[in-house]
Parts: C-alpha cells; structure tokens; sequence
C-alpha cells in the first residue's frame, strides 16, 4: 500500500568552469537583467608626511592623513593623525583628531583627542573631546554641534580682521559723514 519513494542521488559534474550568474532582476518590468553589483572600493591607506618633510602652505585632503613633519598652514581632513614629531602651525579641521605632537592654531574637529604627549596653544572647538593626562594645552575649550561650519559665521565680529587704508589727510572735524567719526590709529589708518 504505501511505497517509499525513490531517492536519486545528485551526480557530481566534472565541468569545472564558473559561470556569472547575476542577480534576478529588481522588478523593473522592462525585462532586462539588473547591472552586476561590485564590491565597494578598499578604503585607501592613510597619507603620511614623514618627519624629514617641511610644508609652507595648506594641506587639504577628502581622506585620511598621518603628519610627522612640519606643516606652516591649514591643514583640512577626514581624519587627521598629528605624530609625536610633528609640528603644526596653522588651522586644523578634520572629523576625527589626534594629536601626538604640537601644534599651534585653532583646532576643530568633531571628535578631538590629545594624547599625553600633546602640545596644542590654540583654542579647540570640538563635538566630543578627550584630554590624556600629561598633554599639555593652552587655550580655550568649546563645544559646537557642527565644530566643522564656516568659521567666520561662528566668529564673533570683534575677532573679524579689520580692514584698514591709509589717509593722507585726517578727516575733516565737525563733519557729520559716519566715516569721519570712524577711530583712527596712530599711523592713521582709518578701520571700516
């Protein structure tokens, strides 16, 4: 009355090519098979600026980037890793700070971490901060959800720079012009 039923057993194929097989379509409709999908790039290894390297000017970067030299500028990251024989003597703004080194500038980053071996005289405007024991700083501290916007936006407007030219003539007195009440210094430049 009941039978068992007939297993068959798979037979091995001796065709040892591979086949692309894409994947099935995203239901376009239109029938045709979906674009193949590659793996994503390998992140690119961090750039690194040995300590023999000495840098008059800005470094900007969309990636990740090691300084062991000498940088007299701004310098714009990803992340930014200051080595213990680094010096940098300019603005830094990076999502992700380290430093091990000295630096002299404002610093902003949303994540911001001086190592013990830190030396930084500047002010720091940061989203999260780590301060090692032993790093040694000078400046102030300030917390901003976006350390990274515009800074001049952020600054306020006594910290602007002044432009100023020079008058041959002191303005005339008793003028009622707003530029004549303008203060002047003693080479008499006038401030706007």
């Amino acid at each position: 009355m009941f039978s068992k039923p007939k297993i068959t057993e798979p037979t091995p194929t001796t065709d040892k090519t591979k086949t692309y097989n894409p994947p099935p379509s995203s239901g376009s409709g239109d029938g045709a098979p979906a674009a193949p999908t590659y793996p994503a790039k390998p992140k690119p290894s961090p750039s690194l600026l040995s300590n023999d390297l000495t840098i008059k000017g800005n470094v900007i970067t969309s990636g990740d980037i090691q300084i062991e030299g000498t940088i007299e500028g701004d310098v714009r990251a990803h992340l930014l890793t200051v080595g213990e024989s680094a010096t940098i003597k300019g603005e830094i703004s990076a999502d992700d700070v380290v430093v091990n080194g000295h630096v002299v500038g404002r610093l902003r980053g949303l994540k911001v971490r001086l190592t013990a071996t830190a030396r930084v005289e500047g002010d720091i405007v940061h989203k999260t901060i780590a301060i090692e024991s032993g790093a040694h700083f000078e400046g102030s501290v300030q917390r901003n959800e976006d350390p990274l916007g515009d800074s001049r936006s952020q600054a306020p407007a006594a910290s602007r720079p002044v432009r100023a030219e020079a008058r041959d003539t002191p303005p005339p007195t008793g003028s009622t012009k707003p530029e004549a009440a303008a203060s002047t210094n003693s080479e008499g430049a006038k401030a706007n």
